[in-house]
């Protein structure tokens, strides 16, 4: 390990140290969430609800984290979740990302919302997971999940959360907008945080060119600085069942949904053949006020008991993981801090995240006396009044 990593104990630890690198719009678009932010302070209290019953004198010399997914094994069940223009925050950030989770044998989903095409992505990491933000309409979609197949990915994620903009309020007050409008602020930002315009910004336009959304659509999309990124974003309010029906039809490999959180769209998504469920507010980022995945988790595994269940949305730590896992989740998966570990260190700081939480992992289930996380479940729990 470089000796400038071992300083960073925890996934909370690079938080700091991005916050004073990226230039304020940035880490407000990152670290933020929408109106009050009722959601995403909810989504770390929902850990806080439950204790542990420890099991003693339990052998757990041996505690085997190795986990499957869709016919895929991985070292951990804990995964990468989807970052949107994380190729802003770190240099090639798709691609460190990836990189990293295939370095470690974990989960990695790419977001739909990238500016490295997924073409080159999925090169690196052969069993990175692919996240749609649907385009408006069947013709568009088809074309896009055609282009993902013709990639090589081999599962399809789609997000269902999004259906108009979220309020963001802390990205206007940062000065963060989409598209990204210059400015004399934007440029002070700039020329404040020299690392991150010369180590990401203007290296990535010398090398790349101005970085454009790539993967919405079957074909490139508007760059960052377009007036038409926000009609890119803003035409999926009229999607509905019938548009999943259709990709679950056109698509071969297995499909997840992500940002359930009703037990009934989770028994509606099963009934159409589809293999997963991500159950995820997005990590407080849309509707403020919406449950916390952890408090929701166990009517939707009992709803669709022989579906695979995920998780996501304010997880931090081990016993997080062990948590969600005990309550049914088959796997959980971490998006912010492991953007600020890409800021931080690059691919060297991602992999040091998922080992500093697939590390907390394997210790925390040894100290409840658990020798493998797939045998956990809620007699491991007692919920705090």
């Amino acid at each position: 390990m470089p000796e400038s990593l071992q300083k960073y104990l925890s996934l909370h630890d690079f938080e700091a140290v991005a916050k004073k690198r990226l230039p304020g719009p940035l880490y407000a678009y990152v670290s933020g969430a929408v109106e009050d932010g009722i959601s995403v302070s909810a989504n770390r209290r929902s850990f806080e609800q439950f204790g542990f019953i420890p099991n003693v004198l339990v052998d757990v010399s041996k505690v085997d984290m190795t986990t499957t997914l869709f016919g895929q094994t991985y070292s951990a069940p804990i995964g990468l979740a989807p970052m949107g223009i994380s190729a802003l925050t770190s240099y090639r950030g798709d691609l460190i990302l990836a990189s990293a989770a295939a370095e470690k044998q974990v989960p990695f989903i790419m977001s739909g919302s990238s500016l490295i095409r997924l073409e080159e992505v999925v090169e690196a990491a052969p069993h990175m997971w692919f996240q749609a933000y649907l385009p408006g309409d069947q013709q568009q979609i088809d074309a896009l999940i055609d282009r993902v197949a013709a990639a090589g990915v081999q599962t399809l994620v789609v997000t269902v959360d999004t259906p108009v903009a979220a309020n963001r309020e802390n990205n206007v007050r940062a000065g963060f907008s989409t598209p990204l409008r210059p400015s004399l602020s934007l440029a002070y930002q700039g020329v404040t945080h020299p690392r991150w315009l010369l180590g990401i910004f203007l290296k990535t336009i010398l090398k790349h060119g101005m970085p454009h959304f790539e993967n919405n659509y079957a074909t490139r999309g508007a760059p960052i600085m377009s007036k038409s990124v926000l009609r890119d974003f803003s035409d999926r309010g009229h999607l509905n069942w019938k548009h999943v029906a259709a990709i679950r039809k056109r698509w071969q490999g297995p499909m997840i949904l992500k940002g359930i959180l009703n037990p009934r769209d989770a028994i509606k998504a099963r009934a159409m053949g589809i293999d997963g469920i991500i159950v995820s507010n997005h990590g407080g980022r849309q509707l403020d006020g919406s449950v916390a995945p952890l408090q929701v988790l166990p009517r939707i595994v009992e709803a669709v008991p022989d579906t695979v269940v995920m998780i996501d949305s304010g997880i931090r730590r081990g016993t997080d993981v062990m948590k969600a896992m005990a309550l049914g989740a088959k796997a959980a998966f971490v998006g912010r801090p492991f953007n600020y570990a890409a800021t931080v260190a690059g691919q060297a700081g991602v992999a040091h995240a998922i080992k500093l939480i697939c590390d907390e992992l394997k210790r925390d289930l040894g100290l409840l006396g658990v020798s493998y996380p797939t045998s956990l479940d809620a007699s491991v729990l007692l919920e705090n009044r």
